[in-house]
């Protein structure tokens, strides 16, 4: 499954694209995804901060950012229910 839309990261709108698997070793769902580059969002990774809360509506899920790409977007990680809506709502 892949998501693309608007999310809030840490206070700040962003825009996501995300995509995730069940991960049969462990048991549970394991997704990532890439938000378009936003300042804010790199200077916090920058910071020392990496576990941050992604908001899509009323879904708050936890993350972890990880990297800064070359073009500047911020790489962000996560298990379990992803912060988007599955794909029947």
């Amino acid at each position: 499954m892949t998501w693309e839309g608007t999310a809030q990261i840490a206070g700040t709108t962003v825009r996501l694209h995300g995509g995730g698997r069940f991960e049969p070793v462990d048991g549970r769902y394991h997704w990532a995804g890439r938000v378009e580059p936003e300042p804010r969002l790199v200077r916090l990774l920058r910071s020392g901060r990496r576990d941050v809360e992604v908001r899509i509506g009323e879904r708050v899920t936890l993350a972890r950012l990880t990297e800064v790409d070359p073009w500047g977007g911020v790489r962000i990680t996560g298990v379990g229910t992803p912060p988007w809506p599955p794909d029947d709502e």
